[in-house]
């Protein structure tokens, strides 16, 4: 299946404690069905100190179902994604205004 959501999409969280904060996709799992968003559920990780690091508690953004996420269109909206045919190439589309995602 094509990925409706990819790293570095600005998104926005429809369920969940962070419902209705907005980031940008870091990494995504397909596999998982899950993304890692930038700023969104976020948890204090541990770490002991090391030579590399100083250690303490560090804030880790932790995985968000792809189903609690929607892409922001350019009128700053949540919507949905779409695929279209054009010029012979697959694109993705918005649902709300019906213009192309991808550059």
């Amino acid at each position: 299946m094509a990925a409706k959501l990819k790293k570095g999409d600005k998104v926005v969280v429809l369920a969940g404690k962070d419902k209705g904060k907005e980031g940008t996709i870091s990494s995504v799992d397909p596999a998982a069905g899950k993304a890692v968003v930038d700023g969104v559920n976020m948890a204090v990780r541990h770490t002991k100190q090391s030579q590399q690091s100083q250690g303490g508690r560090i804030p880790k953004a932790l995985p968000v179902d792809l189903s609690n996420l929607a892409i922001v269109d350019k009128n700053g909206k949540p919507t949905r994604v779409g695929f279209e045919f054009r010029d012979g190439k697959k694109v993705r589309v918005a649902k709300t205004t019906g213009d192309v995602i991808d550059a």
